[in-house]
């Protein structure tokens, strides 16, 4: 249950302080809430919620620690309905039918109940669908709380009967607050260093329910009067494994950073998201083949030698495994990052693609067809090829798309790496091809 960010701690201490910091530190208003100021904010979706004193269902997607059960809890509160919670981990069809029912006899008592999901996608598609009921006619409002990604783990159509708002991880400053927070509670500062306290904040990933309890191991595993530096506090936390689900969200953002951060040539956060996916368990070959992917697909004919580079590191890796043949995987991210772009071949395929779909499967010009027996010989199959070795330059200009599509173009070089070359060569063939067809006239 997540309740971190009270913007003033002596409005929410308790006296019990045996219990964790997140705990005593459990906003009881939405104005204590640190971070989410895109919702929570004078102009947020949800002030504008609450402004209009009507609340619809939601679901809630954002990283751990982020607050979404606590927001979740104050808006019922907020709009005095009765809030009702369950985990998708641990209540089943039994318990749904239960709060139902509770919820029906409210409403003819004229109250209203927020029923507050927990990771509501655990729950199969046909769980899902016995939401859509109670929902359309007003029994219940439902806020579900997700850190996957709803468009592949929730049904089209409870997602067309909810809002979705992003839940975004706790900034540098948000964490650093709750820190000041913190302290501020305990009536202690944090025995750590400049460079240590960003090393926390760091440990923490945006989750600040995590930062709380590693600020909880710091005050307790510290001797009084020493002050640690970073790498006194790794030793005292040990360390916290990445926050990564490789089959999804994590698996899919992080891969994604990678590529654009190639793509946009930028060599030391490309470094940085490999390194983070290969510490969080990522198989290195499968980002093996993502960098093969990336060289055909953003640098292609630009550098050639790019394709072969992410090859090459592909089988380094293979014979020297891990972690030395991570090293060529990291020699080969660099390369592709610092390569000249160019999609102009991914571009052309996909253009050469959609125009063979769309024209069936045309004949070829008889001119270039084989003749392999004396009857398709006699149908005039390979009448009037000009064998483009026996020209002077070697090239022919013959026409080689069939007759019912017409000559096409699809490959279009950038003025970038090799293909600045390739662009003067098409110039040539064309300027030939041209004074053929001038002289055929």
């Amino acid at each position: 249950m997540s309740g971190l960010f009270a913007v003033d701690p002596q409005s929410v201490v308790d006296s019990d302080t045996a219990r964790p910091l997140a705990d005593q530190l459990r906003p009881r208003s939405l104005d204590q809430v640190i971070g989410q100021s895109h919702l929570l904010g004078p102009s947020g979706t949800l002030r504008r919620m609450i402004a209009s004193g009507r609340l619809g269902s939601l679901i809630l997607w954002g990283p751990p620690g982020t607050g979404k059960t606590t927001v979740a809890r104050l808006l019922a509160s907020q709009i005095s309905y009765n809030f009702e919670q369950i985990s998708a981990v641990f209540s089943g069809v039994a318990d749904l039918k239960k709060i139902f029912e509770k919820a029906r006899f409210e409403r003819m008592s004229g109250h209203k109940t927020l029923l507050f999901i927990d990771e509501i996608h655990r729950f199969n598609r046909a769980q899902q669908d016995g939401f859509l009921p109670v929902m359309e006619d007003g029994t219940v409002v439902l806020v579900g709380a997700t850190t996957e990604n709803p468009s592949f783990e929730l049904n089209a159509a409870l997602l067309s009967r909810s809002q979705m708002l992003r839940f975004e991880s706790l900034s540098a400053e948000d964490l650093e607050n709750l820190v000041g927070r913190a302290e501020a509670l305990t009536g202690a500062t944090l025995p750590l260093e400049p460079e240590a306290r960003q090393t926390l904040l760091a440990l923490a990933g945006g989750d600040g329910r995590a930062l709380l309890g590693l600020v909880d191991e710091v005050l307790a595993s510290t001797k009084q009067g020493r002050t640690l530096d970073a790498a006194g506090l790794l030793s005292v936390v040990q360390r916290r494994a990445p926050i990564y689900d490789k089959a999804q969200g994590g698996h899919y953002n992080l891969i994604s950073a990678l590529h654009k951060t190639i793509r946009g040539s930028d060599p030391d956060a490309a470094l940085y998201y490999f390194a983070h996916m290969l510490d969080a368990g990522e198989d290195p070959l499968f980002l093996a083949r993502r960098l093969i992917r990336m060289a055909v697909e953003d640098i292609g004919l630009a550098d050639p030698q790019a394709l072969l580079q992410a090859v090459a590191a592909r089988d380094a890796f293979q014979m020297l495994g891990s972690p030395e043949g991570e090293l060529a995987l990291a020699q080969t991210v660099i390369y592709l990052a610092l390569a000249p772009k160019s999609n102009a071949v991914y571009t052309a395929f996909k253009a050469a693609s959609a125009v063979a779909k769309s024209t069936g499967s045309p004949m070829p010009p008889t001119i270039i067809l084989n003749a392999p027996t004396k009857l398709m010989k006699g149908s005039g199959y390979g009448d009037g090829y000009v064998y483009d070795h026996d020209t002077p330059e070697g090239f022919s200009g013959q026409q080689y798309f069939p007759e019912a599509i017409g000559r096409q173009k699809f490959y279009e070089p950038v003025k970038r790496g090799a293909e600045r070359d390739y662009r003067k060569r098409l110039d040539y063939f064309e300027r030939l091809r041209e004074a053929k067809d001038d002289k055929e006239r």
